[in-house]
């Protein structure tokens, strides 16, 4: 198939330099363009991240000539098929200004920031739990005027890392008709979750912080959309479900692990049955064998001692969501231990399924 041109928002950020790095040799997708604040325009890009590379890899050969954007001048992207945001900055508006620029010039958005994600026609993807919200893209472009011309544009968004470690297998539960009405999730989130240079050493070592800003909201809130439906147009949330959450941050590098209690709705299935389905379950990325899809999207762990961050978080190419530890639970159904990998599976891996996806959705062309 055809290599689409794709630019990266944010490029200098640690989640821009995960794209960076995890596109290197993508089947699909060729970075031609970068893009970040007006400190960094002009500059080639290894000399706009001289000092603050922050990743275990080199910066690919074919990234570090190319000459930095600023993020504001969008007509230096016209070229590009669609372009990954990657945004890290704490004025919410700016970012969704700018991501609605882009898509304004017929340039699709795959965004990572939180700034449109409660927008109601803009879909919060999880590949694997709701690729049907895709079809408000039409209704989205024609709600802005995006649907004029050649080319057009659109944003799509991927959700909090905070929730990809335990979605996905009350999901699969659903799906095999055992609904959940009620989850009590722990997070045990990783360091690298606050971005470069994130949580102070001294706060960290030897600690657990009890608080992350806006986590938890997120954690209890954006799961209701991603599991709702399109209703006149927009997404209307889940309704029967009910999310308590508490999130820290613990002195992890990679890794965001979750302790989850869950009830379900009426019928409740026994723990082999809940193992077998998760297990078992695939959905539309196995399918269409998308490049960052996981073979195996859930991984159950039979030993009591995992899974761990440091053992399972690289689990299908950290795509997998990896489990341990369910059993049953005294006030609620049964309990279990999630972990997902934050910077992948949670950020920049999950932006590229979201992308491949709507390649093969025909959105992308």
């Amino acid at each position: 198939m055809k290599k689409f041109k794709v630019g990266v928002l944010g490029a200098t950020g640690m989640v821009g330099q995960n794209y960076i790095r995890l596109l290197e040799n993508h089947p699909w997708f060729d970075v031609v363009y970068l893009a970040a604040s007006a400190n960094s325009a002009g500059m080639k890009y290894s000399d706009a991240v001289a000092g603050r590379w922050v990743m275990s890899t080199l910066i690919p050969e074919n990234i570090k000539d190319i000459t930095v954007e600023d993020v504001a001048n969008i007509e230096k992207a016209k070229n590009c098929d669609f372009v990954f945001s990657a945004f890290e900055m704490p004025d919410k508006k700016l970012i969704k200004e700018t991501e609605e620029k882009y898509a304004s010039m017929g340039i699709p958005v795959v965004s990572n920031a939180s700034a449109n994600r409660k927008i109601d026609d803009v879909p919060m993807l999880v590949p694997e739990i709701n690729p049907d919200h895709l079809d408000i893209i039409k209704i989205q472009q024609k709600n802005h005027g995006w649907d004029q011309g050649e080319k057009h544009g659109f944003i799509v968004v991927k959700p909090n890392c905070s929730i990809q470690s335990y979605l996905t297998p009350i999901y699969a539960l659903e799906q095999a008709g055992y609904p959940v009405v009620k989850i009590f999730v722990t997070t045990l989130q990783a360091v690298s979750g606050a971005g470069y240079p994130g949580v102070p050493s001294l706060d960290m070592i030897d600690n657990i912080v009890p608080y992350i800003g806006g986590e938890e909201e997120k954690t209890e809130t954006e799961p209701l959309k991603i599991l709702g439906k399109i209703i006149n147009g927009k997404f209307v949330n889940k309704k029967d479900l009910k999310i308590s959450a508490t999130c820290t941050r613990v002195p992890v590098s990679d890794g965001h692990t979750a302790i989850v209690n869950i009830k379900f709705k009426n019928k409740i299935p026994n723990q082999e049955q809940i193992i077998n389905i998760w297990k078992n379950f695939k959905s539309v990325p196995q399918k269409l064998d998308l490049p960052f899809a996981p073979i195996q999207p859930i991984i159950y762990k039979d030993e009591e001692n995992r899974p761990q961050p440091k053992k399972d978080r690289d689990s299908g190419k950290g795509m997998a969501v990896t489990i341990g530890r369910l059993r049953k639970c005294n006030i609620f159904d049964y309990k279990f231990v999630a972990l997902s990998h934050n910077t992948v599976r949670g950020a920049a891996g999950g932006g590229i399924l979201n992308a491949e996806l709507l390649v093969k959705k025909g959105h992308i062309i």
